[in-house]
C-alpha cells in the first residue's frame, strides 16, 4: 500500500512569524470559524409555533479549529488560518485556541462581526443546523496562499472550493503536503471542482455517502475502485465502522481504535478524525495506525457537546459585556430567517444520540458550504 509520510524539513528561507518560529509546522487548517449553541437530544424538530425540550444544552465552536485543536491535542503544531474579528465569537474561538495551544498567528483579523453563528439541534440519532455566516468575511484564497507560502506547514487541511485547485498546486510547489475533505453540499454545488482538488490530494478524506455520491457509485466497492484511481491515499470514515485506507495497491479496513461511547453530538467528529490523523502521520506512523488514531478522536468526539466540546463562556461573557452576549443570541436568532449559507448534515457515526453505540471517525463530519469539513 502507498503510505502518507510527513513532508521534507521546511526550506531555510521560510519566513514563519514569531509564535511559530521554532521549528517547522506540523498543520494549518484553512477555513471559516463558527461559534455553536448546541442543544442535546430532542424528541423531534418542532413545529411552527411549537416548543420542544432538549434534555442538554452546550456551548462550543467548531469550522476549521475542530481539525487544529485535534491536531494540537494530539501533540502536532498546529495553526489556523482563518478570518478573525472582535465579535464575540471570534473571542471564543480565540479563548478556546488559547487553551488548546493552536496558533492564531496565521489568521486574519478584521474589525466587526467575522465569527458564523451555529444553533445545533441533536435528534433521531442525526443533527441539523442553523447558521449564519457574516457576509464578506469568509476567507480566500489569496490569503490561504500568502499563509501556506509564509509558514511551510507539513500539511494544510481544508475543503475543495473555487480557486482551491490553483491553491493546492502552490501548496505542492512548496513541498506541503494536502489533506482535503469535503461534504455533500460540496459536492452538489461542483463536482468538478470537488474531483479537481481531490486529485491534487495528498490524502482525501470522504466519509461512505460523500464517496458514493462523488463517483456515481451504488456500492461502495466501485466507490472505492474509483477513489484509488483520484489520490494516492484516500480515508473513507465509516462511523462506528471505523474506515477504509484505499490507494492503488491495496484497500484496508481499519478498526482499531473505535471506543464504545455515549453518542451526545456527532459534530466535528469528522474533523478531528481528520487533525488526529494528521497528527499522527507528522510522527512517522504508518497510515493505517495513524487511522486507528483518528478513529478513536472520533469515538471521543461524539461523546461531548459541539465540535470541539463546551467552552467555558464566563469569563468572556464578563469581559465581552451584556449587550454582546445578547448579540450572540440575536445573531443566532435572526439565522433562523436569513437565507444565506445553508448548512446540512451527514449521517453520523454510532446509534441514536445518547445511546450507549461504538462511536468511530465520523461519517458525521460536519457540512459546510463554504469551508470545513
Amino acid at each position: 500500500m502507498a503510505d502518507v509520510r510527513p513532508a521534507p524539513p521546511r526550506r531555510a528561507d521560510a519566513a514563519p512569524a514569531a509564535s511559530l518560529s521554532s521549528g517547522a509546522v506540523d498543520l494549518i487548517a484553512l477555513g471559516s470559524v463558527f461559534v455553536e449553541v448546541v442543544f442535546g437530544h430532542v424528541p423531534a424538530l418542532p413545529r411552527p409555533g411549537e416548543e420542544v425540550f432538549a434534555d442538554e444544552f452546550g456551548l462550543s465552536c467548531g469550522g476549521a479549529v475542530t481539525a487544529a485543536s485535534a491536531a494540537s491535542q494530539a501533540g502536532a503544531r498546529a495553526g489556523l488560518a482563518a478570518v478573525l474579528g472582535d465579535d464575540l465569537g471570534s473571542r471564543v474561538v480565540t479563548e478556546h485556541c488559547r487553551r488548546a495551544g493552536v496558533d492564531l498567528s496565521p489568521s486574519r483579523r478584521v474589525s466587526g462581526r467575522s465569527a458564523g453563528i451555529s444553533v445545533v439541534l441533536n435528534f433521531d440519532g442525526d443533527r441539523a443546523f442553523i447558521t449564519y455566516l457574516p457576509p464578506r468575511r469568509r476567507p480566500g484564497a489569496k490569503h490561504w496562499h500568502e499563509v501556506l507560502r509564509s509558514y511551510r506547514p507539513a500539511w494544510c487541511y481544508l475543503h475543495p472550493g473555487p480557486g482551491v485547485a490553483r491553491l493546492l498546486r502552490a501548496a505542492r510547489s512548496l513541498g506541503i503536503r494536502v489533506a482535503l475533505d469535503v461534504n455533500l453540499e460540496e459536492i452538489a454545488a461542483y463536482p468538478a471542482t470537488v474531483l479537481s482538488c481531490a486529485r491534487l490530494a495528498d490524502l482525501f478524506l470522504p466519509n461512505e455517502e460523500e464517496l458514493l455520491r462523488l463517483a456515481r457509485a451504488s456500492s461502495l466497492r466501485a466507490a472505492l475502485g474509483a477513489a484509488a484511481e483520484w489520490c494516492p491515499v484516500t480515508v473513507v470514515k465509516r462511523g462506528a465502522g471505523g474506515a477504509v485506507v484505499v490507494s492503488r495497491e491495496a484497500v484496508t479496513e481499519v478498526t482499531h481504535g473505535v471506543e464504545q461511547v455515549t453518542v451526545r453530538d456527532r459534530t466535528g467528529a469528522g474533523d478531528s478524525f481528520a487533525g488526529a490523523l494528521i497528527a499522527a502521520l507528522c510522527r512517522g506512523v504508518p497510515v493505517t495506525g495513524a487511522v486507528a488514531a483518528a478513529n478513536t478522536a472520533g469515538s471521543q468526539a461524539v461523546s461531548r457537546l459541539g465540535a470541539v466540546g463546551e467552552v467555558d463562556m464566563a469569563g468572556l461573557l464578563g469581559t465581552a459585556g451584556p449587550l454582546a452576549a445578547a448579540g450572540v443570541l440575536s445573531a443566532a436568532h435572526g439565522a433562523a430567517a436569513a437565507p444565506g449559507n445553508p448548512a446540512g448534515s451527514a449521517p453520523g457515526p454510532g446509534g441514536p444520540g445518547g445511546a450507549s453505540a461504538p462511536a468511530g471517525s465520523g461519517t458525521g463530519t460536519r457540512s459546510r458550504t463554504d469551508d470545513e469539513r
